[in-house]
């Protein structure tokens, strides 16, 4: 659910800005993975890996790994990492806030 929040910001993101070109565009869609990648001319770009465990066990989940990057209005670049997996998602970035360790 939060991939899918983070994905559509990202969208909304896109569509708000003035068109940019597409520069590299790769995707990779398998039964049991998938990875993709794009970069655009002003300077957004992308990359993610999905990759399911535990096929056919009742413990069967997907993980997925990536960042993306985008320069703000503001004209900072911002970078995003992210793992997503049955510990949720767990985005890291300079500019954003760590949780206190436990």
């Amino acid at each position: 659910m939060k991939f899918l929040i983070v994905f559509v910001a990202l969208f909304a993101l896109a569509l708000a800005a003035p068109p940019a070109e597409i520069l590299r565009s790769e995707s990779d869609v398998g039964p049991e993975s998938y990875k993709y990648a794009y970069e655009t001319s002003d300077g957004t770009s992308a990359d993610e890996a999905g990759q399911l465990n535990n096929v056919g066990t009742e413990q069967e989940a997907i993980s997925v790994k990536g960042s993306y990057r985008f320069i703000a209005d503001d004209g900072v670049t911002y970078e995003v990492t992210y793992i997503a997996d049955e510990n949720g998602f767990q985005p890291q970035g300079a500019h954003l806030p760590v949780a206190p360790e436990a």
